[in-house]
């Protein structure tokens, strides 16, 4: 555990770190309190501080209402350092931010204790942050490829759509399909499905970019946003995608079975108008000609894939089984 001492006095604070020095504990120094606001401010920051109360450029307690006001994480636990014993001191130290205070001259070993407190509590605010991002991937996720699930997917498209338009920079997305996995389930079962869908993800995760988008619209079925990418870049893409999936075989629980995909394509830069769910109407439309013309194939969307989006009695592709 790291622990910044803060303190103007010289003497104290070289006796304040090796006391911690000897107890285990590694230690980082400031002999005011501008010095102990830039280091609460690194990465890889203390996550205790000990603050003497009066300290020039800067007092203990400002640097506390700071923290508090900024709410930096990991959480810093700040324990105050006062010669003040009156009450309206103590609740003012308190207020500021603090979460413990010891007043001046103090004994090593009280010190000791509220220390292993201060442990304590960063272990179970730790604990806390580790169950809510926990929480927040398993509602974001994908449970079995860990990729974005059909929400979170559906609300990045309608950010990118928003900010294509806004910035009048393409779009690309494509919708790709497993062919046929319903008949892997069927003769291989589903266990060796799951390992189909996860090396699918895995290569298609391999042959984007960083900051491309791919989550899992349906069952076999991916949507793929690509930033900046117009139709030429688009269509490139499907097909490397459409490629990599299909070469190698996948190994599975069952053996090497070869696994194609379908895809369907469309940039915004032709059609800058439209909204996200028109646009994903083109490309499912796509994906389905793709299918009908023999499937392990990339159909880019056009003019009438996009009288299609306006038809109100299109259904997406994910509602039904016509494509599989």
């Amino acid at each position: 555990m790291k622990i910044l001492i803060a303190d103007d006095e010289q003497v104290s604070r070289l006796m304040l770190q090796r006391l911690l020095t000897k107890w285990g504990y590694e230690v980082v120094s400031a002999e005011d309190g501008i010095s102990a606001w830039e280091q609460l401010n690194r990465p890889e920051a203390p996550r205790i501080a000990l603050l003497d109360w009066m300290m020039p450029r800067r007092n203990g307690v400002d640097v506390c209402r700071e923290m508090r006001a900024k709410r930096p994480e990991p959480y810093t636990y700040i324990l105050l350092l006062t010669a003040k014993d009156a009450k309206e001191s103590v609740v003012e130290g308190l207020e500021s931010g603090a979460d413990d205070y010891l007043t001046k001259p103090y004994h090593p070993q009280e010190l000791k204790a509220r220390l292993r407190v201060g442990i304590r509590l960063l272990e179970l605010e730790d604990n806390l942050v580790q169950a809510r991002e926990a929480m927040r991937f398993k509602a974001t996720h994908d449970a079995l490829t860990g990729i974005w699930n059909r929400g979170t997917i559906l609300e990045t498209l309608d950010r990118e759509i928003t900010r294509s338009q806004r910035e009048s920079v393409s779009l690309g997305i494509l919708m790709g399909d497993l062919d046929h996995f319903k008949s892997v389930n069927d003769t291989y079962g589903h266990l060796t499905g799951d390992d189909v869908l996860r090396e699918a993800t895995a290569r298609i995760q391999a042959c984007v970019r960083p900051y491309d988008a791919v989550g899992r619209f349906g069952g076999e079925e991916f949507l793929i946003l690509l930033p900046g990418c117009d139709a030429k870049a688009t269509a490139a893409k499907a097909e490397q995608l459409r490629a990599t999936v299909g070469q190698p075989p996948i190994e599975t629980l069952t053996g090497p079975l070869r696994v194609t995909m379908s895809i369907g394509a469309v940039a915004t830069e032709n059609w800058p108008d439209e909204s996200a769910k028109q646009v994903l109407l083109m490309v499912d439309a796509a994906l389905y000609r793709a299918k009908e013309e023999g499937r392990n194939r990339v159909a880019v969307a056009g003019s009438a894939e996009h009288e299609d989006a306006h038809h109100p009695s299109l259904e997406f592709s994910s509602q039904g089984q016509q494509k599989k």
